[in-house]
């Protein structure tokens, strides 16, 4: 079953579009990585699954049904950011009483284990927490809520690199034990890769790729030689970043080879490596396929 499914959905801001045509889809008790730049569309998208923005043109169901505004919806699902706001008055505690009155599924023994593992004052009250301790209570409503469908809007906002950790560990630990459809937004794909089943990537509002992680730890792969070396075979491989270093060339090009084109790669001494799945988003999301190199390159 599909919790999700988009058709030609786009989000018009003005003269802007910051969702731009997409289609996709994300199936249940999974988790997708939603990956992409700075303004590649990702809160946008996320706020349209949510049903906190109205889409401007496509289609999108949630559990089956329109999101906007929907509180059929809204009941399931739970859209945790650096920005959540709870009522001033209340101290962590009541916040935690009260998401348990509300979400049919929370787990007050996660909630309650969380707030005290991570030191967190439960006479304390929201607004005046840091940063990094916001973004962490946000965590726990997020995980103790356990609704079928839990957004995370880059979730790590403020946290140091142990809490990062301590989060990542606690979400697969309660993911086993209660499956449910999580989508994970982050810049970090080399801390939560090993979380994710899926990937869908963005650029500039449109989808990228739609993969499993799997898969795309095999998209690309590094070919690394003098240059001279390359001249029996670039033409027909799919270069998706390039540089000189010295007399080396160093390229990343797709890993679809053709059992013969493999073979004259073998044959010309170009040495093959894997490429981390992090840089090959950076690589497909980039301008230019040299990089901030090209930048100097053109002002010599």
């Amino acid at each position: 079953m599909n919790v999700i499914e988009c058709s030609g959905l786009t989000k018009v801001y003005g003269s802007r579009k910051a969702v731009n045509d997409l289609s996709f889809t994300i199936a249940e008790n999974k988790i997708t990585g939603l990956i992409g730049r700075n303004g590649a569309g990702k809160t946008t998208l996320l706020k349209i699954i949510a049903g906190y923005y109205r889409k401007s043109a496509g289609k999108i169901t949630v559990f089956s049904k329109n999101p906007f505004n929907n509180i059929q919806v809204a009941e399931k699902l739970i859209f945790v950011d650096d920005r959540m706001s709870f009522p001033p008055a209340l101290a962590l505690s009541e916040i935690l009483s009260s998401a348990a009155a509300f979400y049919p599924h929370w787990n007050k023994r996660i909630a309650d284990g969380l707030l005290n593992y991570f030191q967190l004052e439960p006479k304390e009250k929201h607004q005046y927490l840091s940063k990094g301790m916001a973004s962490t209570f946000n965590m726990i409503i997020g995980l103790a809520s356990r609704c079928p469908l839990t957004i995370y809007d880059e979730p790590t906002t403020g946290m140091d690199a142990a809490v990062r950790k301590d989060f990542y560990r606690a979400l697969l630990k309660d993911y086993i034990e209660q499956p449910r459809t999580i989508i994970l937004s982050s810049h970090l794909l080399n801390e939560i890769e090993d979380l994710l089943e899926d990937v869908l990537l963005l650029r500039g509002g449109s989808k990228e790729l739609q993969l499993p992680i799997a898969e795309l730890k095999h998209y690309a792969v590094g070919l690394s030689g003098r240059e001279e070396a390359f001249a029996e075979f670039i033409n027909d491989v799919d270069i998706l970043h390039q540089k000189q270093m010295g007399n080396v060339k160093y390229i990343v090009v797709r890993n679809n080879f053709s059992e013969s084109l493999q073979k004259r790669i073998g044959m010309s001494g170009v040495e093959m490596t894997p490429v981390a799945t992090d840089d090959v988003c950076v690589y497909l999301t980039a301008g230019n396929k040299g990089g901030i190199d090209d930048v100097f390159h053109r002002s010599e």
